[in-house]
């Protein structure tokens, strides 16, 4: 249905331009160079002939396939996110297409070090004879989620170019930021006016993600005792020292990334800073049970007042930020949601496997913003680093699951 050549090579293309994010900027977005993928893809969607594509001020394209049919269907939303993350370079990207793979390591030649195995990544075993994509082995490769792009915009040429495809109207969103938790900050959902979403920003073939963590950002500020270190004796109380203290004092064996699976949640520091004086600590938590989040923050904050104990002269700041929820919470209150993308993924000649997600996608931003808005498989595999591949027939059903979607909601309203 969907020209194999078509998702293969614009993936190719995208990933070739470099659209990391920055956490530490303060622009929307926070790298100018995502919209130099942005103006390529805006170009792309009028060429296809849809007339009112457009890129906003805030690097988000906007586009709309309008409806062909007389049915009364829900609009229908499908939306990847353009940048790539901060954890891995993103410059001078050069995909290499593996022919026809048939088991066994991949060795990347510009980076020895650099070696696919099964055991490492396990969905290579169902992928015999078909061709997968990596990177030379210097950089990542930008499956997350130029996979997912590649997958709209192919699937938007078909539905453009088969007027015999029946569909309502259906509204594209291509985000920057998602990788830094800004993906959704400034749509404007009025504008986007859709009732049902889905990213395609999913992993392994046939995939559904309708569950993922709820999350929150915590701050620590210690704000320590400064005094002339050859003087500081029974004076000093050292900020670096009793922040390194709390790290220390973190569960070994529970409440870590490397400690946990599944439904388990966790407590990560992902920085530290400062000086003898002041010192900040950076954490993500996590817990698929939105509850479970305060848990882990009271016993954050428990272990900091522990710590400070020892430092009766110091003293902390907790600041709790909110980031995303389990997008579960709204889209259970819309079955049909799921149910049209099982049957959809089910006429591609694919299992439909519901999944949940060990961390958050713009959909479940998107949710909480009135637009229930699942996440769909795009074939990405080990993303944020120099192993990330992803399969060219996974891509080529991805988009071809994007088609049925639109079918099945048209024949069902």
């Amino acid at each position: 249905m969907i020209i194999p050549e078509d998702v293969t090579e614009r993936f190719l293309r995208y990933v070739k331009i470099d659209t990391q994010s920055d956490p530490e900027s303060p622009t929307i977005p926070s790298t100018a160079k995502q919209k130099n993928l942005a103006k390529v893809l805006l170009e792309e969607l009028k060429a296809m002939g849809i007339a009112d594509a457009e890129l906003d001020e805030y690097g988000y394209v906007y586009a709309t396939i309008p409806s062909n049919t007389d049915k009364n269907v829900p609009v229908l939303c499908f939306c990847s996110h353009m940048d790539t993350s901060p954890d891995c370079s993103g410059v001078n990207v050069n995909p290499i297409i593996h022919k026809n793979y048939q088991g066994g390591n991949m060795q990347l030649p510009n980076d020895k070090t650099q070696i696919l195995t099964p055991d490492a990544h396990p969905d290579l075993l169902n992928q015999i004879g078909n061709d997968i994509i990596t990177t030379d082995g210097t950089t990542l490769l930008g499956a997350d989620n130029k996979a997912g792009l590649a997958e709209i915009m192919a699937a938007a040429k078909y539905l453009m170019n088969h007027p015999e495809v029946k569909h309502g109207a259906i509204r594209i969103l291509f985000t920057p930021d998602e990788e830094i938790g800004r993906g959704v900050d400034k749509v404007d959902m009025k504008k986007l006016g859709a009732q049902y979403g889905y990213t395609m920003d999913g992993e392994s073939l046939g995939h559904i993600e309708a569950e993922n963590f709820s999350a929150d950002a915590v701050s620590i500020t210690i704000t320590g005792v400064s005094v002339h270190p050859g003087f500081a004796k029974g004076k000093m109380e050292n900020a670096i020292k009793i922040a390194s203290a709390i790290i220390d004092e973190l569960p070994k064996d529970i409440l870590s990334p490397e400690s946990t699976e599944g439904m388990e949640g966790f407590v990560h520091p992902t920085s530290i800073s400062g000086s003898l004086e002041q010192a900040t600590l950076k954490f993500i938590i996590r817990d698929f049970v939105t509850e479970g989040l305060k848990e882990k923050e009271a016993l954050l904050e428990k272990i900091t007042k522990k710590v400070l104990k020892n430092y009766p002269h110091s003293t902390y700041q907790f600041t709790v930020t909110e980031q995303y929820r389990n997008m579960k919470e709204v889209i259970d209150q819309h079955p049909k949601v799921i149910q049209y993308a099982e049957e959809a993924i089910k006429r591609s000649g694919i299992k439909a496997h519901n999944q949940s997600i060990r961390g958050g996608t713009d959909g479940s931003r998107l949710s909480f913003m009135g637009m229930p808005c699942p996440n769909i498989f795009a074939g990405e595999h080990a993303f944020h680093g120099k192993q990330e591949w992803v399969s060219v027939q996974d891509m080529q059903k991805a988009a071809e699951v994007v088609v049925n979607i639109c079918r099945v909601w048209e024949e069902r309203s």
